[in-house]
């Protein structure tokens, strides 16, 4: 993967996590990928709400583990997340995600993306989360220059890091 650029942040819980992602999603244009990488419970969805409640979707935002892929709307755009954490290997799912991943008007969150890693494009955000006590986590943003649009303004809110 292309990694130009790189920032950290900490939070101190669900809200400032949304707050974050939210500030991202509002500048997400179409076409953007976002890997999320963290341990089982890191705020993955968390921050895939804020980033759906930002890029403008009024649609309840909940984790596609069972279902494996969620879409969230904004006009003629979309934010499609998924999540590979159940599944054995990709399959045909590949195929779809290879679609979407093309379409201008969409914008792909993936979790747990070992085995889509083929796929993916090498231009994409990645945000790994670790976490530090019940609530708090560290962000770590991963990206080429490209894609540093979406981090326009939140580097400079003091608040987060």
């Amino acid at each position: 993967m292309t990694k130009n650029h790189s920032w950290v942040a900490k939070t101190t819980g669900p809200s400032q996590t949304e707050a974050l992602a939210h500030a991202i999603g509002c500048q997400i244009k179409g076409g953007e990928v976002i890997e999320l990488k963290s341990d089982l419970g890191g705020g993955k969805t968390t921050f895939a709400r804020g980033l759906a409640k930002g890029f403008g979707s009024t649609d309840r935002v909940t984790s596609p583990t069972f279902t494996i892929s969620k879409v969230y709307k904004n006009g003629l755009k979309e934010l499609h997340h998924f999540d590979f954490y159940r599944l054995p290997e990709a399959g045909l799912i590949a195929h779809e995600l290879e679609e979407v991943i093309e379409d201008p008007n969409c914008t792909v969150v993936v979790e747990w993306a070992g085995l889509v890693e083929e796929v993916l494009p090498a231009e994409r955000l990645s945000v790994s989360i670790v976490t530090n006590g019940e609530y708090e986590r560290k962000f770590s943003f991963d990206y080429p220059e490209s894609l540093a649009y979406l981090m326009q303004g939140v580097q400079d809110d003091n608040t987060m890091s």
